[in-house]
């Protein structure tokens, strides 16, 4: 594929700066492999999967053919933990993010504890209300000398050397940033092969001032999140996965939802060698995203291209986002591994 020419590709990068300065002012910053991010989705998440602990990270590099505009990276560690003697659930977990924007270098940094309690709902299946909490220390810095204003120009000439007419003193501004989020998970119909799981979550519930200008009436935006997803199973080989996510923040609404159909291979449908996905989530408005993932239990990746479909289509050709993740669900030699738990969480 061609690359676009020098018009195109320098009215792509004014919008992508646009876009990224209305990004800081309204959305999170988010990725398309949401389901590989549970932490970012609701605190309330953590925990819900098959194993005593499991270690996830995903890596994205958008719109990087046309300028070095978008680099996000997300780790997140979870353990669980039975309470008692009862089938109640303790997760606790640990998100960290980082991200830098443009050509000025925008960088976030985000690191954020959590804590869920899954409490069982039933003694016959598996029926779980979790109420999860997040909070921590985030920090935003911008690389001053990297920015060129209208101020520097003198003649119609750029002069690095003059002032960028900017006010602000501090290239960096510290807060501290909370969520909290509650969702019920739950396996259903014939031997309840079936498993699914609904949430909806608070994200900035302390209201954090993040601006570099230290404008005490600019707040960060509460994000309110709805979270939804279910397993299918076909038959003893094939299975659907479906995911949804709905965020609303400052006057921003994103909705995004797709599926994953998986066939395991190998001799042994209990304990197959490989569970191969492949499937497509749509980012309304904006991208087509098809997944490929490779489930090697305990290690699974996924791949994923964000393919635009948005107004920035005519300029970008196409051009997205890629995205990889990297998970690594386990189960520890104890006796109250939730391997020998008759019911836990999971999904």
């Amino acid at each position: 594929m061609r690359n676009p020419n020098p018009v195109k590709k320098a009215l792509f990068i004014l919008a992508i700066c646009c876009g990224s300065m209305a990004t800081a002012f309204s959305q999170d910053l988010h990725f398309s492999q949401f389901f590989e991010a549970p932490l970012l989705r609701n605190p309330s998440l953590a925990g819900i999967f098959t194993g005593d602990y499991r270690i996830q990270g995903v890596y994205r590099d958008q719109w990087n053919s046309f300028t070095n505009a978008y680099k996000t990276g997300s780790f997140n560690g979870e353990y669980k933990m039975p309470v008692g003697h009862s089938n109640d659930f303790l997760t606790v977990g640990l998100e960290v993010l980082y991200d830098k924007a443009g050509s000025a270098g925008l960088v976030s940094n985000e690191v954020f504890p959590a804590l869920n309690y899954h409490k069982s709902l039933s003694d016959t299946r598996t029926m779980y209300l979790s109420l999860g909490f997040m909070g921590g220390y985030a920090e935003k810095r911008i690389d001053r000398s990297k920015i060129t204003t209208n101020s520097q120009f003198s003649g119609g000439v750029f002069n690095p050397a003059l002032p960028d007419g900017e006010t602000f003193t501090q290239p960096d501004v510290q807060y501290w940033d909370g969520s909290v989020g509650m969702s019920f998970n739950s396996s259903f119909g014939e031997n309840q092969q079936h498993s699914m799981f609904f949430g909806v979550a608070y994200h900035h519930l302390n209201r954090p001032k993040n601006n570099f200008y230290q404008n005490a009436t600019v707040e960060l935006d509460p994000k309110y999140v709805v979270s939804g997803g279910a397993k299918l199973y076909i038959d003893e080989r094939s299975e659907f996965t479906l995911q949804a996510d709905y965020s609303t923040q400052g006057g921003a609404q994103e909705t995004v939802a797709g599926v994953i159909y998986g066939y395991k291979l190998g001799d042994f449908v209990d304990n197959p060698k490989y569970l191969l996905g492949i499937g497509a989530f749509l980012r309304w408005k904006d991208a087509f995203i098809p997944v490929v993932k490779l489930e090697m239990l305990p290690l699974s990746i996924a791949i994923s291209y964000d393919v635009n479909i948005s107004a920035l289509n005519t300029v970008s050709q196409g051009y997205g986002g890629f995205e990889l993740s990297i998970s690594y669900i386990g189960f520890l030699d104890r006796e109250n591994s939730a391997k020998n738990k008759m019911l836990c969480p999971r999904f």
